[in-house]
Parts: C-alpha cells; sequence; structure tokens
C-alpha cells in the first residue's frame, strides 16, 4: 500500500520503534507500569518541528472554549494528510487501532494525556462481564458477549493476567428475588451459559461471610489486569504500523463535502487557557477515516464538529464512581464477585477481587454537572476519595457482608462514566454511528462506552473496523 503521509511525517514515525508485546507479557506488573511512562513521549512536538510548523500563540477573543461555533484561525498550521485517525487511547482506541492496523490500514493514534488509558480505561473494577444486565440484542449484550470470550481468549494466548472466579448477584431481601429472575431470563437471551439460582444455604456455602435471601450465579465473569491488557493490544498495534502520539489535543474539526479536517494542538496549550482565549490548532490533519473513541470526551468534541449535525449527538452525562479498599482482615473475606441488585446509574456497591486477592468496595454513583468541554479534553475531573465518603458505603455493603468492620474501608480511587443517560432515565445502548447515521462519509463517533467497554472492546474494535472497511467498498 502506498503511503499517504509525507516523506517528513514517516521519517519521523519511522523512528518511534514499537515494543514488542509478546517481551512485556512476560515481565511482571510492576515491569509494566515502568514500561508504559517509557511510551509517553510526545510526537506532536517532534512531529511539528519535522513539518517545520511555528508554534502559535493564544489569541483573545469573546468565543468561549465551550461554545459550539467558532473562529479558526488555521490558516498558519500546516496541514497532513493521513489515513485513519484514532482519537482517544483507552482500551477501546486501542483495540480500534489494533484491528485496523491489522487489516492494512495506517493509524495514527491521538491522546491528550501523557500515555495511553489514563482515563476511564484505568479506573474500573476490571471485571470481564458475562452479558447478564443488557436488553437482548441491544449492542451492549451483543459486544459483551463476544468480547467477553475474545478477551478470555486473547488474555490466555498472550500470557495478559487475568483470572475466572465467577460472580454471585444476590438478593438481600425478598422484595428483590424476582429481580434475580429477571436477570437470569435476560442472560439466558443473551447467550450467557451457566446461570444458576441459588438458595442462601447454597450461596452462602461458596463465600460464608455472605449474608442473602437468593443469589444468581454467572461461572463466566472474571476479572482483568486492564493495564496489561492494554499495554498488549497497543504492542501488537505499534508492530503492526500504528502510531500513538500522546499529550496530543483534538480541539475539533471542520467537515466540508467528504473531507474532515482535524484542528490538533499540544496539550501543553491548554495548561493555562483562560476562558475567552481562543485556542489555535498547531496542525491540521485531513484523514480519510476519523474514529472518536474520545470517551468522557466523545460528545464535546462532537459538537466542536464544525458540519456535523448537532441533532445526531446525544446529551453527556458524567457520574463519578468511588471504591474503597479493604484492610484490617487477615484475608480476603469473599473468592468470588459479589454483585448487589443493580441501581440508578451503575451496578451497585460491589465487591471486586483483583490478580492479587485484595478487595474493593465500589463503585457509588454521584452525579457531576456543569462539565466545560476542556474539563473533559485534559481530564480535569476530581478523582479525590473523601475518607467520610465511606459512611455511605458501610450501609450499603453491610446488606451483604454484615461483618464489616468499622474503619475497615481505606479510601482507593475514583473513575467517571461517560454516560448518555442521566439521573432517573432509562440506561442507555452504546452508540456506534456512522455514516448510515450522519451521512459523513469517514466518520465514526462512539458514545456512551461506558461499562461494559473493557469487555467488549475487542468486539466493539472488530465492528468499527468492519464498518470502515465496508464503507471503503461501497
Amino acid at each position: 500500500m502506498t503511503s499517504i503521509y509525507s516523506s517528513e511525517f514517516r521519517i519521523h514515525i519511522s523512528q518511534h520503534s514499537p515494543i514488542s508485546f509478546n517481551t512485556i507479557n512476560q515481565e511482571s506488573t510492576q515491569i509494566n507500569k515502568m514500561l508504559r511512562k517509557s511510551l509517553s513521549s510526545n510526537l506532536l512536538d517532534s512531529l511539528i518541528k519535522s513539518l517545520k510548523i511555528q508554534n502559535p500563540v493564544l489569541k483573545s477573543a469573546t468565543k468561549s472554549f465551550s461554545s459550539s461555533i467558532y473562529d479558526w484561525d488555521s490558516s498558519s498550521a500546516a496541514k497532513e494528510k493521513v489515513d485513519c485517525v484514532v482519537i482517544g487511547a483507552g482500551i477501546v482506541g486501542i483495540a480500534i487501532a489494533r484491528e485496523l492496523a491489522f487489516k492494512g490500514r495506517e493509524v495514527l493514534v491521538l491522546d491528550s494525556g501523557p500515555t495511553f488509558g489514563t482515563v476511564t480505561s484505568s479506573r474500573n473494577s476490571e471485571v470481564i462481564h458475562a452479558g447478564i444486565y443488557y436488553p437482548h440484542n441491544s449492542l451492549k449484550a451483543r459486544f459483551c458477549v463476544k468480547g467477553r470470550d475474545m478477551i478470555y481468549k486473547y488474555c490466555s494466548e498472550h500470557d495478559v493476567p487475568h483470572k475466572q472466579i465467577g460472580k454471585l448477584i444476590v438478593a438481600t431481601r425478598a422484595s428483590e428475588i424476582p429481580k434475580l429472575n429477571e436477570l437470569l431470563v435476560r442472560g439466558t437471551e443473551n447467550g450467557v451459559h451457566g446461570l444458576k439460582l441459588m438458595e442462601a444455604s447454597e450461596a452462602m456455602d461458596m463465600e460464608p461471610e455472605l449474608q442473602c435471601a437468593k443469589a444468581l450465579f454467572s461461572p463466566l465473569s472474571g476479572i482483568v489486569d486492564t493495564h496489561s491488557l492494554m499495554l498488549s493490544l497497543l504492542g501488537e498495534a505499534e508492530n503492526y504500523g500504528a502510531i500513538f502520539s500522546y499529550n496530543t489535543t483534538v480541539l475539533g474539526g471542520n467537515i466540508k463535502g467528504n473531507q474532515i479536517e482535524l484542528f490538533v494542538t499540544g496539550s501543553q496549550n491548554l495548561d493555562n487557557w483562560n476562558e475567552g482565549d481562543t485556542l489555535q490548532p498547531e496542525l491540521r490533519l485531513l484523514p480519510e477515516v476519523v474514529v472518536n473513541s474520545a470517551g468522557l470526551a466523545a460528545v464535546p468534541l462532537a459538537r466542536r464538529l464544525m458540519g456535523l449535525d448537532n441533532s445526531y449527538i446525544p446529551a453527556a452525562y458524567y457520574a463519578r464512581g468511588h471504591y474503597f479498599s479493604l484492610s484490617k482482615t487477615k484475608g480476603p473475606p469473599f473468592r468470588h464477585l459479589i454483585y448487589p441488585i443493580p441501581e440508578d446509574g451503575g451496578l451497585g456497591v460491589h465487591v471486586t477481587v483483583d490478580l492479587d486477592g485484595q478487595v474493593k468496595f465500589g463503585p457509588d454513583v454521584e452525579w457531576i454537572g456543569d462539565v466545560a468541554d476542556i474539563a473533559s479534553f485534559s481530564n480535569r475531573f476530581d478523582y479525590s476519595v473523601c475518607p467520610d465518603h465511606s459512611k455511605r458505603f458501610y450501609p450499603e455493603i453491610r446488606k451483604y457482608y454484615p461483618q464489616l468492620k468499622e474503619g475497615s474501608l481505606d479510601p482507593a480511587y475514583a473513575g467517571i462514566r461517560p454516560k448518555i443517560s442521566g439521573p432517573g432515565m432509562s440506561p442507555s445502548d452504546f452508540v456506534v454511528q456512522g455514516q448510515d447515521v450522519h451521512g459523513i462519509p469517514g466518520l465514526v463517533n462512539l458514545f456512551g462506552i461506558e461499562s461494559p467497554g473493557v469487555t467488549a472492546s475487542m468486539a466493539i474494535a472488530e465492528h468499527v473496523t468492519s464498518r470502515v472497511l465496508l464503507s471503503d467498498v461501497n
């Protein structure tokens, strides 16, 4: 295939040698974390220098950063033709880049963070979901079930740490038992095999510390080291020729006819941004394909693509979830994942056992309002976990773990869910939006990729890549 990159671009990217995923997967988790830091070089700075682009200055203007209409002054920014641009280097973006590169496409991945997987992909429960909760034939159900099998197979073949430990979904009172029956029916319809309703005695024989009225056992649920999984997928993507540029923010774009133009700048230019300033692009990319896999920034980014009808873009909602780790115990009280009945906005404060046997509880659901574009673009969310927040956790956890001791919950971490349904609304499905919806060739928007996003990542990648290649044929 003939490269559509300029000679300067190709000379630069050839100097960025790919990592060996086979070697990395044989190393310890600690070494993996050290290697991840080595991947955080800013390719945009070198790219700009290789293209002899002058660094622009921020110009004062009356438009706010969150405005939907922009007076872009991009005349001084150099243009570069590229094949496929994936925006976002979370687990879904990495998986898509790997799949596209494997199919022979030239792929450039842009992420505003200092390295890959710094946002939602590294702030979750690290659970491989079976596919129980989601409406039959929904994208969440289909991608979760298929992605679950793909991840188990991939992890086994590439020595990615994981374990199929099973899950108990528990009714803590008689009034919740009908919901277990509903989940059994739904999971079975979705193709989740091995589900079993258990009487309280049977479930508590499996987990002596558990208290429940009845339980639904899912043997296909498991846990995975998401960082090792991302690192392995990224290594393969790079070995297939994909390029990852960190500290690189896509400000927005312009769509004229069938051509998408992306306005790109270094993330450091957002550090001292003040409302009322207009950010000018350092680089204009002219891609054949754009996959908006920006997670928390996916919706605001889509709204900054001039020429894309906003009626196709859903509202964005953000829900913070806190996690607490269990301390002051002689050993882990549970061997399986323990989940309560799902709640509004999430799956309830559940028990997660990591690969080291450490027990965590979470996440809860705390809705966040008034999120500016710059917060989502630069991941400027509050991820702190106040110790006093544990007061909300103790009564919820004691519904199924009554022996939880006071003072045994330590603040762990928090994550933000990129939701497209708000408080009191019915849970939304994944949105994978292509030309058949918005009419723009080459543009794929991914909205609302929350849980089970990790589990579904490889299935989403396969689906998106098939759509992109199919659109090329058509």
